[in-house]
């Protein structure tokens, strides 16, 4: 007789339902683990925004920009966007910066990073050599082009306007990106779009090329009665205050009796190196002071010793900006040197350069700064105590240079003045003695 086994039919089915929570937990735990990889790159693209937008809001100079635009609410709105890839980072970064109105305070995709970091430390750069800003009308504006890049052999200069690059409006694109779009591998060519001061459009086609930047150039200058000195700084990077040191230590042993610094289409770089050189022609002075975000004017005061303390012209003009106008208005306020030129560009605000991941940064405006007087070149620029109304030379520094003709006049005439106060002094000594 045949019975049925009660048990055997349960464990079956015990058997059956564990087989099956098993399977249920293995396709649980790989969905769960794929969303957490999904979950985790989707993160750190988040994350790189997240970390820009602290960035920003703990250093940008003007904090009450921040509720004037809703600044936190911008952070909610752009976190809710799709940002699964770094190049949508980097898209929704700048769509986070836009309403802050600042054009300096920007994304810096990997390359744009990299390229600027070598610009600021290296000797050289790829590209086509233009120094770019924009105007009052938010309009991509070139400060200064390069000595012997590309855009100052096509003849774009200081003053004209970039329309379009590769036939994109540089309006639509913004400096940031225009800048970029300029840049690249040597060999490569650009078409870009110029507008003049008088309104002439032009299309010049750019090849891309390693410049040479050569911060630091000198030479002596002598006339019948006096050896005067050249120095002529085209931007301010980390190894130009001991570039510059050097120069005038080889400048004094040449016996040069007076300096003319040439800071023609001189656009910027790193502050620190513009207040260092500063420092080097100014004993116990004021070289400038900076305003941040808490308004506090923090003053910055030159050491006593210096490497040059005899007369000086400084040579400035509309391509002249940024660290270049903190050395230029050191020197003026303090009537250390005569500034002789055009007004200069007016970019009076300090930029703090900041890694963000791995391989890109932001730049974030983290103050203004004054002149020893209290000035605020911002937008307004400096005015020369002697204007030129002379044409540019094609090359700086040439005999052809007129600009540079005229502050060696000056200097000498300043010189001969000394030399007859000198002999007055002298001629009085003797009178006393006798």
């Amino acid at each position: 007789m045949l019975t049925l086994n009660p048990m055997n039919s349960s464990f079956n089915k015990l058997l059956t339902f564990k087989t099956m929570i098993t399977a249920l937990m293995i396709i649980v735990f790989s969905i769960n683990f794929l969303l957490i990889e999904r979950v985790d790159a989707l993160s750190d693209s988040r994350q790189l925004v997240l970390d820009a937008w602290t960035l920003v809001n703990e250093g940008f100079y003007d904090p009450e920009k921040f509720d004037e635009v809703q600044w936190k609410r911008i952070r909610q709105k752009t976190l809710q966007k799709q940002i699964e890839t770094s190049e949508e980072a980097y898209s929704a970064i700048e769509d986070m910066l836009r309403p802050l109105e600042d054009p300096y305070t920007r994304i810096l995709r990997p390359k744009d990073y990299e390229l600027l970091k070598s610009s600021n430390f290296g000797s050289e750069i790829n590209g086509v050599g233009l120094q770019l800003g924009e105007d009052d009308d938010k309009k991509v504006k070139v400060i200064s082009t390069l000595g012997g890049s590309p855009a100052e052999e096509a003849g774009i200069v200081s003053g004209d306007l970039i329309e379009t690059v590769d036939g994109i409006s540089s309006e639509k694109l913004g400096l940031a990106s225009t800048a970029s779009k300029l840049r690249g591998e040597s060999g490569t060519k650009v078409l870009v779009e110029v507008s003049s001061e008088s309104g002439e459009i032009r299309e010049v086609d750019l090849e891309r090329r390693s410049v040479d930047l050569r911060p630091v150039r000198t030479k002596r200058l002598r006339d019948d009665s006096h050896t005067i000195g050249y120095l002529r700084i085209t931007q301010f990077s980390e190894s130009v205050p001991k570039k510059v040191e050097e120069a005038l230590r080889e400048l004094k042993d040449k016996e040069v009796e007076g300096l003319i610094l040439d800071l023609r289409n001189n656009s910027g770089g790193l502050v620190s190196s513009g207040i260092a050189v500063a420092d080097s022609l100014l004993s116990e002075k004021p070289i400038v002071e900076t305003k941040d975000r808490n308004g506090i004017k923090d003053a910055i005061i030159s050491q006593k010793e210096t490497s040059f303390d005899g007369p000086m012209v400084t040579l400035v003009n509309k391509g002249t900006a940024s660290a270049s106008e903190i050395l230029a208005g050191s020197l003026q306020d303090n009537e250390r040197s005569i500034l002789m030129g055009e007004k200069t560009y007016g970019k009076g605000l300090i930029q703090s350069l900041k890694s963000l991941g791995e391989d890109s940064g932001i730049a974030i405006t983290v103050a203004s700064y004054l002149t020893p007087k209290g000035n605020n070149i911002q937008g307004q620029g400096m005015t020369p105590d002697k204007l030129l109304d002379l044409p540019d030379a094609s090359d700086y520094g040439s005999t052809d240079d007129k600009w540079v003709r005229n502050a060696e006049l000056f200097l000498g005439s300043l010189l001969e003045k000394e030399e007859e106060s000198v002999q007055t002094i002298e001629l009085n000594d003797e009178e006393i003695k006798s």
